[in-house]
């Protein structure tokens, strides 16, 4: 089966730039209610996904260092790209990917990433999506 049956496209899904700050990116997802949000460059390329975690490793890592709070100054120079820990990120996938290979990906993460050709971002597939396929088969 194909994904694109199951791509939730980009228009609607909440994502951050790169180049956002901290800030932006934490109001973003509180907004939107997320634990995780896909990031693209300006150019439309997958960069990663960042969660909570990434954003309170990074509060942590200021405050051990200098002993402070973080401040709103802080949050408005840090940018995502700052952030993001590329040791546990979502893998993306592209769109010809099959629904084995996509259930073992949402094993590991909420949603996947889902990428053209060019490696840009396209949409996502949720998990919630994937297992009810297979739960109908």
């Amino acid at each position: 089966m194909n994904i694109a049956y199951f791509l939730i496209p980009k228009s609607n899904v909440a994502y951050l730039y790169d180049d956002f700050t901290f800030r932006q990116g934490l109001e973003k997802m509180r907004h939107h209610g997320y634990t995780a949000i896909p990031v693209i460059s300006r150019d439309g390329q997958y960069v990663g996904t960042v969660s909570e975690g990434d954003f309170l490793w990074r509060i942590l890592d200021v405050n051990q260092d200098e002993q402070r709070a973080f401040s709103m100054r802080e949050m408005e120079q840090l940018h995502i790209h700052d952030i993001i820990r590329r040791d546990h990120n979502y893998p993306s996938v592209r769109i010809t990917v099959s629904m084995d290979d996509l259930l073992t990906s949402a094993m590991q993460q909420n949603f996947i990433p889902v990428v053209d050709d060019y490696d840009c971002f396209i949409g996502i597939v949720t998990r919630k999506d994937i297992i009810r396929y297979f739960a109908d088969r």
